[in-house]
């Protein structure tokens, strides 16, 4: 007979890991798909297999003994092995990854998502894709949490260390204002700052980015509207309620009013933002590189190029990178 008294698995590993990062039982089986039961019997079942209580579970958040605190720098230098090993893999053959779990952000639903996808399934013919979208604060939590290999999302507020960072487009911000609202020949700001501004929810990360923006430049404006997506705040430019700051994927992304809006250059100092794919450092080899070289024709191709077109002062500050 086999003995398995000694024994634990990968899976009592990584169960381990995010009850410490979640914090309580019940998180971490959110964040694993699996119930609190599995859970706790996993916990149960590794502690006894090392001999040694890693958590303290009867206070909330639960607490990490020392021999916990020991153990969780190899748990998780054990888990980035892992994924290592996996990526070093399919490294020889695309073919054979089996899994990969992506969140874009959702600027790119409707073009470069289907796309990419389209095409990373000619190379990987037998991967498993798991696709998530969201903002890109949330999809850089879950990153982080290992509950996605990459991320394509926008700049965020501070990229910590642990990330491997490769840019794929660079967008200015823009104003966006009805149609026949501004007279071009005459000063915009003035005219601009006559109207109600409709602001980005402060909750997002663009929202704060814009309102440090403004408030560098001295420029404090009437707090009437907040929004927290695109369409809502493009209805309301489009319906003359006011203007906004967004950017060139903002506006083909509420494709509904386009034909009512138009874009201007901003008319005070510029910004910008870039758009990047983003993985674990070390965690997959050559593979986010890889993606992101197949990603950037495809955002040229699908969003820059007929935006460029149409708008031809964007040229410059408007473009994929690499």
């Amino acid at each position: 007979m086999v003995d398995t008294a000694n024994k634990f698995s990968l899976w009592a590993i990584e169960i381990f890991v995010a009850s410490v990062e979640e914090g309580s039982i019940s998180a971490a089986a959110k964040r694993l798909n699996s119930s609190n039961s599995t859970i706790s019997q996993q916990l149960t079942n590794l502690e006894a297999a090392l001999g040694s209580e890693l958590l303290d579970r009867s206070t909330r958040p639960m607490k990490l003994m020392p021999t916990g605190q020991l153990f969780l720098h190899r748990a998780r230098a054990i888990l980035s092995e892992v994924m290592q090993a996996k990526s070093e893999l399919a490294q020889f053959d695309h073919s054979q990854m089996v899994r990969l779990r992506l969140g874009v952000i959702d600027d790119f639903d409707a073009d470069v998502t289907p796309s990419l996808m389209k095409n990373l399934a000619k190379r990987m013919k037998n991967c498993q894709f798991l696709l998530q979208s969201g903002q890109s604060y949330a999809l850089s939590e879950e990153l982080h949490a290992r509950t996605l290999d990459m991320v394509i999302c926008a700049d965020l507020e501070r990229a910590p260390d642990w990330m491997e960072v490769h840019p794929v487009l660079t967008e200015p911000f823009v104003v966006a204002a009805a149609k026949g609202t501004i007279d071009h020949n005459s000063d915009i700001q003035k005219q601009l700052f006559d109207l109600p501004f409709i602001h980005y929810s402060s909750r997002t990360v663009m929202g704060r980015q814009i309102e440090s923006h403004l408030t560098r430049q001295g420029i404090r404006l009437p707090n009437q509207f907040e929004f927290n997506n695109y369409h809502a705040i493009l209805s309301m430019v489009a319906d003359k309620t006011g203007w906004t700051i967004t950017t060139p994927l903002g506006f083909l992304r509420a494709q509904r009013f386009q034909e009512n809006v138009e874009l201007i250059q901003l008319p005070f100092e510029p910004m910008s933002r870039t758009i990047s794919l983003i993985a674990r450092k070390d965690a997959m080899v050559k593979m986010p590189k890889d993606v992101a070289e197949i990603l950037r024709p495809i955002i040229q191709d699908q969003v820059v190029t007929p935006l460029v077109i149409e708008m031809d002062w964007l040229k410059n500050s408007f473009r994929s990178l690499g």
